[in-house]
């Protein structure tokens, strides 16, 4: 089934702690489940003593959340998206608010069919 958000896509979050937020996806995590994005759902992770770090360390950095509470943006809005196929056979991402093309799934296709 087709992602309804990639990677680089300027996104805002619908829902959790974060609602409101916007931010780039850096990254689709766990077969399309979950993303990260920059600026969001940032946790602090604890990391044990080694001999490169004896004292141990904490960072700051984004973890996943859900691709169901986030959402591309279209004019600083969310926007749903459809996957309309376009007469040449070529398959595109649009948002459902504005009508633009966000990005092309596959370019026209020829047609297989021997004899055709």
């Amino acid at each position: 089934m087709p992602r309804h958000v990639r990677k680089g896509d300027l996104v805002i979050v619908t829902a959790g702690n974060d609602r409101g937020n916007t931010g780039e996806v850096l990254a689709i995590v766990d077969d399309g489940d979950r993303v990260v994005v920059k600026g969001v759902n940032i946790r602090t992770k604890h990391l044990r003593p080694t001999q490169q770090r004896p004292q141990g360390s904490t960072i700051r950095r984004e973890f996943p959340i859900h691709a169901s509470n986030v959402s591309p943006v279209a004019d600083g809005k969310p926007t749903r998206v459809r996957f309309p196929v376009k007469s040449d056979g070529s398959k595109v991402r649009v948002a459902s608010r504005t009508g633009q093309e966000l990005h092309v799934l596959h370019r026209p296709r020829k047609d297989r069919r021997p004899g055709a």
